[in-house]
């Protein structure tokens, strides 16, 4: 049962003007770094370090740690919805959700943002888009450990003509890929280890994308546009 302290204790937490900024800021789902909330909140890299620890101990937001670098997001669906639910409220109210300063992550080249390079597999608007598809069906499954491919994710990568069985260590682990990596202009997850390697193999094959000559932009074709709108409801400019 929810004690009065306990209730009195997130309200306050959630009502600091600057740790309220960085929430709504997070709220599009993205993964952070301090130095970004520092910058949306308008507040020093040291004050966002001492609100991001305040948030993580209270468990409202969640760190992801992706080599040297430390992301944050919102830590359940539940502290999104409570945020949602405040913004609502004060709308009713007749008072103003003022904006926050806006966060650009990644590369400011169209052409990589939208698809990529990274390492073996794709990265990128589309590569996280496509994921995002996935995850709606059912087809895949994210937690901070890893990712999960479900039976229908199987079956559905295997319809795109993506080979998981080529070795026995595929054979092994098809169902469950570990190392989940965060997009870095997305800063949302995208497929990578073995199945994002021959997801992305197998898309290059159908001519959907067209591998980098130089650089890590990768190009997709008007048959990959058509593909990507008919099978994970992206439409690509």
């Amino acid at each position: 049962m929810t004690s009065v302290a306990t209730l009195s204790s997130t309200a306050a937490l959630l009502g600091d003007p600057a740790r309220a900024a960085m929430l709504i800021t997070l709220m599009d789902g993205r993964a952070l770094t301090a130095g970004e909330l520092a910058g949306a909140a308008g507040v020093t890299p040291s004050t966002a370090s001492e609100h991001l620890g305040r948030m993580l101990e209270a468990g409202v937001l969640a760190l992801e740690r992706q080599g040297r670098h430390r992301y944050y997001r919102i830590a359940a669906p539940s502290v999104a919805g409570l945020i949602e639910t405040l913004m609502a409220v004060t709308t009713e109210l007749g008072a103003t959700v003022s904006r926050c300063k806006p966060v650009r992550t990644g590369p400011r080249e169209k052409a990589l943002r939208r698809a990529r390079l990274c390492f073996d597999h794709l990265a990128g608007e589309v590569a996280v888009g496509m994921v995002a598809t996935m995850s709606k069906r059912g087809q895949v499954h994210f937690s901070q450990d890893g990712g999960v491919l479900t039976d229908q994710g199987a079956a559905f990568l295997a319809s795109l003509g993506v080979n998981l069985d080529a070795s026995s260590s595929a054979r092994r682990g098809r169902a469950q890929y570990r190392r989940p990596c965060l997009d870095w202009s997305e800063r949302r997850p995208h497929i990578a280890g073995l199945v994002g390697k021959e997801l992305y193999a197998a898309l290059v094959r159908k001519h959907w994308f067209l591998p980098p000559t130089e650089g890590r932009a990768v190009a997709v074709t008007p048959l990959g546009q058509r593909s990507l709108e008919d099978y994970f409801s992206l439409t690509i400019s």
